[in-house]
């Protein structure tokens, strides 16, 4: 039995998330349905995790396992034969039988782009949020650097989200600024529900002064929903990398 790993990339606007479910389009469906045609048997396809309806990959994880004895370098053209454009199989390796795309995981970066200028764009409207408001990025890099380190991030999941534990580590927050985008990068041990939109929307309250950057400890702290930022749209959102 082989174990193939594949990297992923996709456009998540005309799919109902990640996760496979009846009559819903998604990406984990999509993938599987490809990969059964070539190799003639049920596969499993395991993710690193799941992305919410709309958000889109640049580095999102898979494994499966096979009896198929198809030459690993020909996996990734012979799946993407058969996929719609909006998603591409980036690489596919044959590794360990004990690799796991989830649970091996150690942790994950995600991008939030802001599109800040005036007028927005027509050519990335569905990559992007526009904000037209010019932000403050200074204050929003402040800011961003308490969210580094292990947290109770209570405050900062979608409500009604069934996460027991919410303690996370966040390794790295950075907020970057290039050509009128602003780029809000996280990387982390794990996110919650929505968590990353969540704290996008408070960095963004930072940029327009609404939140001053030296609020955030005690917002963390509070554990309350309420005075955190509103979660962002999905159209922003990247999984960018999986780290192992």
């Amino acid at each position: 039995m082989r174990n193939i790993k594949l990297t992923i990339e996709y456009h998540g606007k005309d799919f109902n998330g990640w996760q496979k479910q009846p009559n819903q389009l998604n990406i984990q469906g999509e993938i599987e349905r490809a990969i059964e045609s070539i190799v003639g048997e049920k596969i499993e396809l395991i993710g690193s995790g799941r992305t919410d309806a709309g958000v889109h990959s640049l580095g999102q994880v898979a494994n499966f396992k096979t009896n198929a004895e198809i030459p690993i370098q020909k996996f990734a053209i012979a799946i993407n034969s058969r996929l719609k454009k909006s998603i591409r199989i980036k690489k596919a390796e044959e590794v360990e039988e004990r690799f796991h795309s989830r649970y091996l995981a150690h942790s994950k970066k995600y991008r939030y782009i802001i599109d800040n200028s005036p007028n927005g764009t027509a050519v990335y409207r569905e990559l992007e949020y526009q904000f037209p408001i010019k932000l403050d990025v200074e204050k929003m890099q402040k800011a961003a650097k308490y969210f580094e380190g292990e947290h109770d991030f209570a405050g900062f999941k979608a409500s009604g989200t069934s996460n027991k534990n919410s303690i996370r580590k966040i390794f790295k927050a950075e907020v970057l600024e290039k050509d009128e985008r602003i780029y809000i990068e996280l990387t982390g041990s794990g996110f919650l529900y929505n968590m990353v939109r969540i704290i996008s929307g408070t960095l963004l309250d930072v940029g327009i002064g609404k939140i001053a950057p030296e609020e955030i400890p005690e917002i963390i702290k509070s554990k309350d929903r309420k005075k955190a930022g509103k979660t962002l749209p999905a159209v922003g959102l990247y999984l960018v990398e999986v780290m192992y």
